[in-house]
C-alpha cells in the first residue's frame, strides 16, 4: 500500500497548570436595605440614584417637626418635675422642723405630768402632735420620691424622643453604591417598613461558583498550603485575578459539587452584582507534563490511544495513553491539547491529522505543516 498522507507534531513537554473551571456568579461584597427607624415625612433625597455614597454620608432628611415639639412638651415636664421635687424638699424641712418642736413639747410635757403640773390630756396631746409631725414627713419623702420617679420617667422618655429625632437624619450605613430611590420627597414613610435604597459595596466584590466534589481534597489540600488565586472572564473579555476566600462546609448532594467563594479588589469595576463570569482556580502548577494536540487523541475498546510515527522507516504504531485532561494556553488562537499521564515521551512524533487511514505498521507520508 502506498503511504499515508499524514500531519504530525513532536509531543512537547511543558509546565501546565492544574485548574478548576466553572461559571461564577459576582455578589456584592455587602448590602444593606436602608429603613426609616421613625414614621415621618421626607424632606429630601440627599443622594443620585446610582451614586457612590460613604459610609456616614447623609442619604435622607426626614420632617423633625413633630419631634421637636414632643421635646418642648418633655423638657417642660422635666422642669415641672424638678420643680416639684423642690417643693417636696421645702416641705420636707419645714416638717422636720415642726417635729422637732413637737417632739420638745412632748418631752417636757411628759416631765410635767410626772411633777403633777400637766394632766394627762394635755400630754397625750403633746405626744399625739409630734408623731403627727413625723407622720407628716413620712408623707413629705414620698411625695419627693414620687417626684423623682416622674421626673426619670420624663427624662427617659426625653431621651427616647431625642433619639428619634436623631433618626430624621438617615446616613450610609456602609460605604457602597446605591440603587434606586424607593420613596420620593414629600411621601410618608414608616418606621422600619418600606426600603428607601438599598447599598451594595462592589469595592472588594465576590464570586462564588461550584466545583466538582472530586476536587474538593485537591482545593483544600492547596489552599492550606497558600491561598488559592482565582481568575474570573467577563463577557466582554476583562479578566481579573482575586483569591479564594470561602469554602462551604457541605457537598450539595443533589448536584455533587462544593460551593466556594473568591474574593477580588475590583477596583476598576469590572465586575457587577449578579454578572455571571467564567472563573478558573489555579490550583497547581505541575511540571514536565506532555502535550499532543487533543485532536489526536482515538478512543478504541482498550481506551484512549495515539498513533505515533517511527522517524527511522516512517511507520506508524498505536500507543494507549492515560489522558488526564485538557488545556488551552492562555492566548488567542491557542489549540486545545491534552495532558497526558504516560503512554508517549517529549519529543515523539504524534500523528495528528490522517489517523482514520492507518493501521498498525503502515508507512506514513508528512504533509506540509507537519513538526520536524
Amino acid at each position: 500500500m502506498p503511504p499515508v498522507a499524514v500531519r504530525a507534531v513532536r509531543a512537547q513537554a511543558a509546565d501546565v497548570p492544574l485548574t478548576a473551571s466553572a461559571i461564577g456568579n459576582v455578589e456584592a461584597y455587602s448590602s444593606v436595605d436602608v429603613k426609616a427607624r421613625v414614621t415621618a415625612p421626607i424632606l429630601r433625597v440627599a443622594f443620585e440614584e446610582g451614586q457612590n455614597v460613604n459610609k456616614g454620608e447623609l442619604l435622607f432628611e426626614l420632617d423633625p417637626e413633630s419631634y421637636r415639639r414632643q421635646i418642648a412638651e418633655l423638657q417642660a415636664d422635666v422642669a415641672k418635675d424638678v420643680a416639684s421635687e423642690r417643693q417636696a424638699a421645702a416641705t420636707i424641712d419645714k416638717d422636720k422642723a415642726t417635729e422637732t418642736n413637737y417632739e420638745s413639747v412632748a418631752q417636757r410635757s411628759t416631765a410635767l405630768l410626772k411633777q403633777g403640773i400637766l394632766s394627762r390630756e394635755q400630754t397625750d396631746q403633746a405626744v399625739m402632735n409630734a408623731q403627727g409631725a413625723r407622720a407628716s414627713i413620712d408623707a413629705d419623702q414620698a411625695a419627693l420620691q414620687s417626684a423623682k420617679a416622674s421626673e426619670d420617667a420624663d427624662k427617659a422618655r426625653l431621651a427616647e424622643t431625642q433619639l428619634s429625632l436623631s433618626y430624621c437624619r438617615v446616613y450610609a450605613p456602609i460605604s457602597g453604591r446605591a440603587g434606586a430611590v424607593q420613596v420620593k420627597a414629600g411621601n410618608v414613610v414608616k418606621e422600619n417598613d418600606t426600603t428607601l435604597v438599598s447599598l451594595l459595596q462592589v469595592t472588594p466584590i465576590y464570586v462564588t461558583f461550584t466545583v466538582p466534589e472530586n476536587l474538593l481534597p485537591l482545593v483544600r489540600k492547596y489552599n492550606s498550603e497558600r491561598p488559592l488565586q482565582v481568575s474570573a472572564l467577563t463577557a466582554g473579555g476583562i479578566s481579573v485575578t482575586g483569591t479564594l476566600r470561602f469554602i462551604d462546609n457541605t457537598v450539595d448532594s443533589t448536584t455533587g459539587t462544593i460551593k466556594l467563594k473568591a474574593e477580588f479588589p475590583n477596583t476598576e469595576r469590572a465586575l457587577w452584582p449578579g454578572q455571571f463570569v467564567n472563573v478558573n482556580t489555579q490550583l497547581d502548577l505541575e511540571r514536565g507534563r506532555v502535550l499532543v494536540p487533543a485532536r489526536s487523541i482515538q478512543n478504541g475498546p482498550q481506551g484512549q490511544y495515539v498513533w505515533v510515527m517511527n522517524p527511522a522507516d516512517q511507520s506508524a504504531a498505536m500507543r494507549t495513553v492515560q489522558v488526564l485532561r485538557d488545556y488551552t494556553a492562555p492566548g488567542q488562537g491557542s489549540q486545545e491539547q491534552a495532558v497526558l499521564g504516560n503512554g508517549v515521551n517529549a519529543g515523539e512524533m504524534v500523528i495528528s491529522e490522517g489517523q482514520m487511514q492507518l493501521a498498525p505498521g503502515a508507512h506514513v507520508r508528512l504533509l506540509s505543516g507537519s513538526a520536524t
